[in-house]
């Protein structure tokens, strides 16, 4: 159940807005004066706080203020209530940082269509999401009260692509946001001598393009199916509408796919600072990371020798040696091109 304080000095407002607040399945805590409605805030740390504007001893203003100086509560949804001859006040309110505000006098529905609409956009907020398609569908529910995103996948075209088969190229615009329906992805930069170099690994279940179209740029990589996949493409229009038409699943779709940032930079220390041996074992555990689905058996993958190369930033001549040494130290076993994994944590001492 949700607390949500109400700071109200009138009395027959206050009574008979926490009445509706209760018979909505609220918790409500009520104060008469600005400083009471300070100390239950500090105390309770309710969900959301419903604060007059004019009262005696502190003021809404002042309210306002002082819980956003207090880290434990300053993120709480804060809603104002203002009469229609305080309206040019409530500026100065939302200047200040509140979330909404409700003019007297105000209808029931009003006042809990305002507080659902704080609370759910409160709690898109504090959303712990996965970095893939499930995260963000997750996301979107609980945002818009629909999975949009599932929509656009059923509505979206289905492409196959041959293993080896380009996706996108570099410097090409992008047109679509694509989703991984089966298979694996590898994006990859290459330099002026024709090497190259992974930036990031994709399997089913993930989205991938979403950083050009979010920057309105050009591809800033290629990417290159691992093997056979299919993948959904939703248009760029279709992915632009659904950002576009709510600012906190745009800021929190940003933050989602900004998680990758710090792989990505850790990724980049190693290749640039560790040795040749650690650099393989980074990218064979990197693998397991991504790729292992079957926990309780041993990680096998089936990949070219040059493109785990890509992926430890080394030459592949260097990849195909290290592999030769970590299987005479029977770290892994190498049958058909098939690598598994017989000892993780000797590869992990490695990397430590």
């Amino acid at each position: 159940m949700k607390t949500i304080l109400l700071i109200e000095d009138n009395d027959d407002i206050r009574e008979n807005t926490a009445e509706i607040l209760e018979l909505a399945n609220y918790k409500v805590l009520t104060a008469e004066n600005g400083k009471t409605g300070v100390e239950l805030a500090l105390e309770h740390q309710p969900d959301l706080v419903v604060c007059d504007i004019m009262m005696p001893v502190l003021d809404g203003y002042g309210v306002l203020h002082l819980l956003q100086k207090n880290p434990d509560v300053q993120d709480t949804p804060f809603i104002f209530l203002t009469a229609k001859s305080e309206r040019g006040d409530f500026r100065k309110g939302m200047e200040m940082g509140a979330d909404d505000y409700i003019t007297k006098p105000f209808s029931g529905t009003d006042l809990l269509n305002a507080v659902e609409r704080r609370l759910k956009k409160a709690a898109v907020k504090k959303l712990e999401l996965t970095s893939d398609m499930e995260g963000l569908q997750q996301l979107l529910t609980s945002a818009t009260g629909t999975n949009t995103l599932q929509t656009l996948m059923e509505e979206g075209n289905t492409d196959r692509f041959k293993k080896k088969q380009l996706i996108y190229q570099e410097g090409n615009r992008p047109t679509s946001l694509y989703y991984i329906q089966k298979g694996r992805v590898k994006t990859y930069k290459v330099n002026n001598d024709g090497k190259e170099l992974a930036a990031n690994l994709y399997s089913t279940g993930d989205f991938l393009g979403y950083v050009a179209l979010l920057e309105g740029s050009n591809y800033h990589e290629n990417a290159e199916a691992l093997d056979d996949c299919e993948l959904t493409a939703i248009p760029r229009e279709d992915f632009e509408t659904l950002i576009n038409n709510n600012r906190e699943v745009a800021q929190q779709f940003i933050r989602l796919l900004a998680k990758n940032i710090t792989e990505k930079e850790q990724q980049l220390l190693h290749i640039a600072y560790s040795s040749l041996r650690k650099k393989v074992a980074e990218a064979l555990l990197f693998l397991k990371k991504k790729y292992h689905v079957a926990k309780d058996q041993p990680f096998s993958i089936d990949i070219s020798r040059e493109n785990l190369a890509t992926i430890a930033g080394t030459a592949t001549e260097s990849m195909i040696r290290t592999l030769g040494d970590f299987r005479d130290e029977k770290l892994l076993e190498i049958k058909q091109g098939v690598i598994t994994i017989l000892n993780e944590q000797k590869l992990a001492n490695l990397v430590n």
